[in-house]
């Protein structure tokens, strides 16, 4: 098939994509990004399982958690309120510019999806009518209905805002816990996430893992958090009663905060190089 003709088909597909039976959608993303059909009732790797969590996985504590500002309550009384980042404002809808007295340096968030965050590092950075505009553009989207997330799709869309961690021209580190059963396995790392993305991959002993997952990094070297020990058993805590959860963390200063729990990391839909690792992980997911 030409490539203007897969491109269009692709883009039809899309379309009607949310207005699909979700097992078809599963399908279709499975092979538009793995190149195969994703086994949904005897699923065997890391990705299939978080679509066969997509499908069947209806635990009500699911939507709690992946609930940027409902989440916290749960983490302060697990791990301590010294954990959480704290919540300036949140509401349904933007205030009226004169209310929007908020810190400077401080993140403008939506609590019902992903990768939906506005970063005002200064006074200049407060340009109302863009930021206006991309979140009414947050609130009417049903983000868990796009990748069938069904945990996102009963969360109450709602709005944020936490003081900014750390350099106020900068980002805190970013680790992810990926834990299964309770027992972490590897930690990622995300640096420069509004810039140059980069990302890695450790064990526990903090020792390079060796595989290419979303948005690889050139460095040779990054250096051990000083609070990687407590990040862990953190992670631990959260996770020890799901089959599998990324739980992330940021670190300032030495200092340990809670970021989210993550339920679908990348949909589902991203590719390991090597592709074993996949399957390895996929063992781990009992």
């Amino acid at each position: 098939m030409p490539t203007f003709l897969r491109r269009a088909a692709n883009a039809a597909i899309g379309r009607l994509l949310p207005f699909t039976p979700t097992r078809f959608a599963l399908y279709y993303l499975g092979w538009k990004h793995h190149g195969r059909i994703p086994n949904l009732d005897r699923p065997r790797t890391f990705n299939e399982k978080i679509a066969h969590r997509k499908l069947f996985d209806r635990d009500p504590r699911l939507p709690r958690f992946a609930d940027k500002i409902l989440v916290k309550e749960h983490v302060a009384q697990v791990l301590g309120p010294e954990w959480i980042v704290p919540t300036v404002w949140q509401g349904r809808e933007l205030p009226p510019r004169q209310e929007r007295n908020w810190p400077i340096p401080s993140a403008l968030k939506a609590n019902h999806g992903s990768g939906w965050n506005i970063f005002v590092h200064s006074p200049e950075s407060q340009r109302w009518d863009e930021i206006e505009r991309a979140t009414a553009l947050w609130l009417k989207q049903d983000y868990g209905r796009r990748k069938r997330e069904w945990a996102y799709t009963k969360i109450e869309p709602r709005l944020l805002v936490e003081p900014h961690l750390g350099d106020p021209a900068g980002f805190p580190l970013d680790l992810k816990v990926w834990v299964f059963s309770g027992k972490a396995f590897q930690i990622e790392v995300n640096l420069g996430k509004q810039g140059e993305h980069e990302q890695y991959f450790f064990d526990l002993d903090w020792n390079r893992k060796p595989f290419v997952y979303s948005r690889p990094g050139p460095r040779d070297y990054v250096p051990r958090p000083a609070s990687l020990e407590r990040i862990v058993a953190a992670g631990e805590r959260l996770g020890d009663s799901f089959p599998f959860v990324r739980v992330d963390f940021y670190e300032v200063g030495g200092r340990p905060y809670f970021g989210e729990m993550t339920f679908y990391p990348n949909g589902g839909l991203m590719p390991f190089k090597p592709e074993t690792v996949d399957a390895e992980l996929g063992r781990l997911w009992r």
